[in-house]
Order: structure tokens, then C-alpha cells, then sequence
């Protein structure tokens, strides 16, 4: 199941690459930008600003779950099934309602892949998987993975790393480069803003350098959560001593994705304002000089 396929993207890895979606994620992350990601199953997304007054389109498609109201269109997802979902999936002319999640198998994905093998060439980029998490699709993962190294493409993987270690380590020869989440050492913080196992993601991050992959460590910088110089400092030391990498890349925290939690009828629970502290971030690409690291700024 994947939600997008980008391509002649900059910003995963190197050169132009083709960024392939995954659907489906084992965190709860509040601040996810991208919160259609994290199911691994088709879902609706609703924006009552395109929808057209007087259509019933998709009330005909699915009379039992939605309905037309003097205030404007209900529907109701705690009936939903996956063949309601794709019934509706083609069904509005404005594209007010949408569905987010497409089955592909792996052909089909490596045919867009392979669209731009020339760009990949000339420019030393590649294919990226990102999420959702990838690794929640091992099998698709791997075999992704291994089309694109027949074909001499460079591979990358964008991943938060919570999963068991068994789902990553099949795929290990193929993968040229890991872009890994390290949002946090502390267990609590981390449990408390991702729903997840600090544990996991730690030593998965650990049994990668051990196995001498090639690691970028990315951190998101969310106030409250880890927007601080004792969490950066923490953040670091793990990356520089624990892991010895040498890049590591700051995420400042925004809120583009807000919107789409209001599409998919969700709470937004994370800041409503984006990260503004710029003595921070200097203070996050200073210390990271002094432990040696490579320092990156990312919007």
C-alpha cells in the first residue's frame, strides 16, 4: 500500500531520486506531517472547501455512509469498509473527497522507478522508500530493494526504525544509505509523544553502525518534546559516540501538514506554531561541530 510517489525529489538522499510512500507506521508521532501515512489501509480525506452544493455523487456511491446535511456533507467513518472506501475512491468531480492508498505491487512501483534512470545517472541519486514507515512492508522493501540494485540504482531508506530487527536485516545488502529518525534517548519523553519504544529504535540504530551502514541521523526539533539544549546535547552524544556517524541533520519543526488531520476528521495535538529559536538551532549545529559531526539545517 503506498499514499505517493515522488519524483525528482533533492531532498532524500542524494542526487534526483523517485521517493517512494509507503502507507503504514508503528508510532503515534503528534506532530507527523504527514498523518494519512500512518494507517495501512485506504482512507478518506475530505476538503469541504472543493465540495460542490446540490452533488450526490458520493451519497450514490455509498448511501449508507454518507449524507447531505442543511450544514453540509457527513460522512460516517466508523461505518467504513474497505470496499466502501474504494467505491469512492473515483467518484468526486472536484476532488473534495479523495481516497489516500493505492495497492501496488513491486513491478508497477519499479516501472515509474525506472522512468528516470537516465536522471539517476548523471546525478548519483536513486530511489528513496520513506512512510509511513517502509519497513512496516519488509517483503516489498526488499524486493524494491533488490530490483533497483539489478538495475544499478542507488537505494536509500527513510525510516523511524521501530520495528523488529528481523523486518531491516533481509534487506541490509541493498541498502545503500539509511536516513534514520532519532527523535529522542529518553524512554519517556519518547513514549509520551510517539507512542513507541525509545529501546527499539536505539539499538536498532546501534546494530546498524555495528554493521557499518551508511547513516544519516535526522532529528525533528519539536518544542516541548526535544526543542531543548539538554535534549540536543543527549541527541547528539548518542549519534557521535554511541553510533559515530558523521552527518547529522536537524529538522526545525512546522506545521504544512496541519490541515490534512482536519481532512481526515483527526485531532492535531502537537504546537500550532512552528519552531522559532533561532539561538537553538545554532546552538544544535554548534555543538554537533564540536562533537565532530557534519551539521545540517533542513526545512
Amino acid at each position: 500500500m503506498i499514499f505517493n510517489i515522488q519524483r525528482y525529489s533533492t531532498h532524500d538522499g542524494p542526487g534526483i531520486r523517485t521517493v517512494v510512500f509507503l502507507k503504514g507506521c508503528s508510532l503515534g508521532c503528534r506532530w507527523c506531517q504527514n498523518p494519512e501515512s500512518r494507517s495501512a489501509v485506504p482512507e478518506l480525506m475530505f476538503d469541504a472547501r472543493l465540495c460542490l452544493a446540490g452533488c450526490t455523487l458520493c451519497q450514490e456511491a455509498a448511501p449508507q455512509h454518507i449524507e447531505r446535511l442543511s450544514s453540509g456533507l457527513v460522512i460516517h467513518r466508523e461505518r467504513l469498509t474497505p470496499e466502501t472506501v474504494d467505491a469512492l475512491r473515483d467518484c468526486c468531480p472536484t476532488q473534495a473527497l479523495t481516497v489516500c492508498g493505492d495497492d501496488r505491487t513491486a513491478s508497477e512501483i519499479m516501472a515509474v522507478v525506472m522512468r528516470d534512470k537516465p536522471f539517476y545517472d548523471r546525478s548519483g541519486g536513486g530511489i528513496t522508500l520513506s512512510g509511513g514507515e517502509p519497513f512496516m512492508s519488509p517483503a516489498l522493501v526488499h524486493t524494491l530493494l533488490q530490483a533497483s540494485h539489478q538495475q544499478g540504482i542507488h537505494t536509500a531508506v527513510e525510516t523511524c526504525l521501530h520495528v523488529p530487527w528481523r523486518y531491516i536485516e533481509p534487506a541490509l545488502s541493498d541498502i545503500d544509505l539509511f536516513l534514520a529518525d532519532l527523535k529522542h534517548v529518553d524512554s519517556v519523553a519518547f513514549k509520551t509523544w510517539t507512542d513507541g519504544s525509545a529501546k527499539r529504535v536505539l539499538d536498532n540504530l546501534t546494530r546498524l553502525a555495528r554493521a557499518g551502514k551508511a547513516l544519516t541521523v535526522r532529528v525533528p526539533l519539536i518544542p516541548g518534546f526535544n526543542a531543548d539544549a539538554t535534549s540536543l546535547r543527549a541527541i547528539t552524544d548518542f549519534a557521535a559516540d554511541e553510533l559515530g556517524v558523521s552527518d547529522i541533520h536537524f529538522l526545525p519543526y512546522h506545521t504544512l501538514g496541519m490541515n490534512k488531520y482536519q481532512l481526515l476528521n483527526q485531532p492535531y495535538l502537537a504546537p500550532e506554531k512552528p519552531l522559532d529559536d533561532p539561538m537553538l538551532l545554532d546552538f544544535a549545529v554548534d555543538y554537533a561541530h564540536r562533537k565532530g559531526l557534519t551539521a545540517t539545517l533542513r526545512g
